[in-house]
């Protein structure tokens, strides 16, 4: 594409239906939230500081990642619930999440809403073979991080075994072009190809499914994560968040009607500081960059967010997200302490440790905990 054809922003109309979901979804959040709900908040001015900082994209030095526990399949939208009105209805500067392929996206109509909502389409590996740390969606979230815009995409799988149904979702009031495949056959707006949404804000829900137990303990967090630390240009800003009580809004044992969120319940927001990036993941960030310099001398240069064989497999690349995702659950972690939870068992961190679920990975477990794929 010539520079010339390179768009700003989506179209107006696409712009505008993306303001009315986000804004009507934060409405009806906010209305549950401060009339039905008893809300208490720690650490949001600085929160809300940081998003006036980054009103203007322009202006916008570096992305956003927030990370959180996660307790309920509500915790988001209802989450972001808590931010005053006036922010509500700004996309540009509200965050982008990654929803379940085969929850959120089945068919036009889904696509379309969660499309508007900011919600990227992410496969489960439990539930398809598209899954995992290396698709194209965590690509996607990548580069909205990054500088961009990305105009070209490189990433979709070469080749797809199975022909699953495609949503077309493309920007019916544009030429349509500026898109991606999550699999090789279905079609996606590609956010980050426009200039409106460079260094944009992503919230990530770690531990990939509902965790709810009495002493808010936290499964190990997946590495996808890491990727978004180690390979976003610059580095991004991150801030730990650590929810309570939207479990009682949604808790997994909830009888009919399952689907309505229980109201009168206490929840709690508490917002850790900024992570100081360079400190917390600059010694990893260095490795990584000097590793993928390498396999660049080799082979010739990866556009952001695409990876070779070494970088996804090696030795060092494994231990390097480890290490790196290790240190985003101990800030979440900090965070959780400020709220007067005792320290956690580091076995906790480790994934052999949640092995003991076997095939029973949902419902209640052993610990008396209560898992569910989201």
């Amino acid at each position: 594409m010539r520079p010339e054809e390179q768009p700003e922003a989506p179209s107006g109309p696409w712009r505008a239906a993306s303001a009315f979901t986000m804004g009507a979804v934060g409405l009806l959040c906010k209305g549950f939230l401060t009339g039905l709900s008893r809300v208490e908040t720690h650490g949001m001015e600085g929160f809300l500081k940081l998003l006036d900082e980054r009103e203007h994209v322009a202006g916008r030095e570096r992305g956003l990642i927030t990370v959180s526990n996660h307790i309920s399949v509500m915790d988001d939208p209802i989450l972001w619930g808590i931010l005053p009105l006036s922010y509500l209805f700004t996309p540009d500067n509200l965050r982008w999440g990654l929803g379940s392929y085969d929850l959120c996206f089945t068919n036009k109509g889904l696509s379309t809403f969660f499309s508007f909502g900011q919600v990227l389409p992410t496969h489960r590996s439990v539930h398809s073979q598209f899954g995992g740390l290396f698709q194209p969606t965590v690509t996607q979230a990548i580069r909205l991080l990054s500088r961009g815009p990305f105009l070209h995409e490189h990433d979709a799988p070469e080749k797809a075994s199975m022909a699953l149904k495609s949503p077309d979702m493309i920007d019916p009031f544009s030429n349509g072009h500026l898109t991606f495949s999550t699999n090789g056959h279905d079609t996606f707006p590609a956010p980050s190809a426009y200039l409106s949404r460079r260094h944009a804000w992503v919230h990530i829900f770690p531990e990939g499914m509902i965790h709810q137990s009495e002493d808010r303990i936290m499964r190990y967090f997946k590495w996808g994560v890491s990727r978004l630390i180690l390979e976003s240009e610059p580095m991004p800003d991150v801030v730990p968040i650590f929810v309570e009580g939207f479990d009682h809004i949604m808790h997994e044992t909830r009888t009919f009607p399952r689907f309505i969120p229980r109201p009168f319940k206490k929840v709690s927001v508490t917002f850790g500081d900024k992570l100081d990036g360079e400190d917390v993941f600059g010694d990893l960030r260095a490795r990584w960059k000097q590793m993928r310099a390498n396999e660049e001398k080799k082979g010739g240069r990866l556009e952001v967010g695409v990876l070779n064989e070494a970088l996804k497999y090696s030795e060092e690349a494994v231990a390097l997200r480890t290490e790196c995702t290790r240190r985003v659950r101990q800030a979440v972690l900090d965070v959780r302490r400020q709220r007067g939870y005792p320290e956690d068992d580091p076995k906790n961190s480790l994934a052999a440790t949640w092995l003991r679920e076997g095939a029973g990975r949902e419902g209640r477990q052993e610990d008396g905990s209560i898992t569910k794929e989201t």
